[in-house]
């Protein structure tokens, strides 16, 4: 589990690309954190977000945490929106920490204007490198919900799996970060993620 008495510092990196909501996702686990009592640090470190570049946003709590940043080998955990992403960033994570990710593949600029070929065997790729991989198809459950944008939503639920906070508590956080005509498509988002 995430949350451990002892306070210890947690981090979590938040990867996707631009416009599939990575900083919404920090924000409502940030707020989360802060309701249960840590002293939380989030910090937002994107590229070119608006053309669907590299949207990155750290994470952390713990009893006192002094700095916002996550270096190599620190994360506990990548949640990633994208696969191409979960890979690029595998050297944060920390010897048997954990990515969750969306098996979506979103093509960067390079694949698009057809210099590069998105890379194949991603997944498997992962796991023969020794890394515990959650992955799901979050895209299929968002739209099972109600929208494609949602996908930050049902990987938050399925990230709420690692902690001990209780589902109500998830769902206060939710309640207090998106706009009331889009709660409950999003509280469908989140029990889709979580269940599966």
């Amino acid at each position: 589990m995430l949350e451990n008495m002892n306070m210890e510092t947690k981090n979590i990196m938040i990867v996707g690309v631009g416009g599939q909501g990575t900083l919404l996702a920090s924000k409502l686990l940030g707020r989360l954190l802060l309701g249960k009592g840590y002293d939380v640090k989030v910090s937002e470190v994107h590229g070119m977000s608006q053309r669907g570049g590299s949207v990155v946003t750290y994470v952390r709590w713990g009893e006192k945490v002094y700095s916002p940043i996550i270096d190599r080998g620190q994360a506990d955990v990548i949640l990633s929106f994208e696969l191409l992403e979960a890979a690029r960033w595998t050297e944060y994570l920390k010897p048997g920490g954990r990515i969750i990710t969306n098996t979506q593949q979103v093509n960067p600029m390079p694949v698009i204007t057809g210099a590069a070929q998105y890379p194949q065997g991603l997944e498997g790729k992962l796991r023969d490198a020794g890394i515990d991989l959650d992955a799901m198809d979050a895209l299929a459950l968002a739209e099972e919900a109600g929208s494609s944008k949602a996908v930050n939503i049902v990987l938050l639920g399925r990230l709420s799996k690692w902690f001990d906070f209780t589902e109500e508590e998830w769902t206060t956080a939710i309640e207090q970060s998106v706009p009331p005509k889009f709660l409950e498509m999003n509280q469908k988002a989140f029990a889709l993620g979580r269940g599966c």
